[in-house]
């Protein structure tokens, strides 16, 4: 085939993506007050903080990283603290700019996200406490919202 047959044929083709590889980039856990946490009584308060990032390693190949961490308090003591990178490695071939985005903040995420709820889940039993079962995450509407922010963030730049 001629380059011009290539391009060609590249262009009649929509948007292809395939996952290369999925692996866990950082995992860890504390339970900095065991073992007397385990006498406290009261209500844990679980708070989740999630943050995602993207790489681009070669044309058309990008890492994304989903990184969860779960701290849970009990009587303002901290019980555990588990933390999760899991990464990807995505093929993505004819993208246009606006939809690689959004399959990279939205799509990508959700295919990561089983991998941190179990790995989380996992370790938090291996510390001896009850299991944890993340809920699920709405990517679509932390996009929308992350994209709000940046559109707010450069509105104020401009101002300035």
């Amino acid at each position: 085939m001629t380059e011009e047959t290539q391009a060609a044929a590249a262009e009649n083709q929509g948007p292809m993506m395939s996952l290369q590889k999925l692996y866990v980039k950082d995992a860890s856990f504390e339970a900095p007050n065991a073992p007397q946490v385990f006498q406290e009584q009261g209500q844990p308060e679980i708070n989740l903080n999630m943050n995602q990032k993207v790489n681009k390693l070669a044309d058309d190949v990008y890492e994304v990283t989903l990184t969860a961490t779960v701290t849970c308090k009990v009587n303002e003591k901290t019980a555990y603290l588990a933390e999760v990178a899991q990464a990807g490695i995505f093929n993505m071939q004819n993208f246009e700019e606006q939809a690689l985005h959004q399959t990279l903040g939205i799509y990508c995420p959700n295919v990561l996200f089983p991998y941190v709820r179990q790995e989380i889940s996992n370790k938090v039993v291996a510390g001896g406490f009850q299991p944890l079962v993340l809920q699920p995450v709405n990517f679509e509407q932390m996009y929308a919202q992350q994209m709000q922010k940046a559109q707010a963030e450069a509105a104020a730049n401009t101002k300035q």
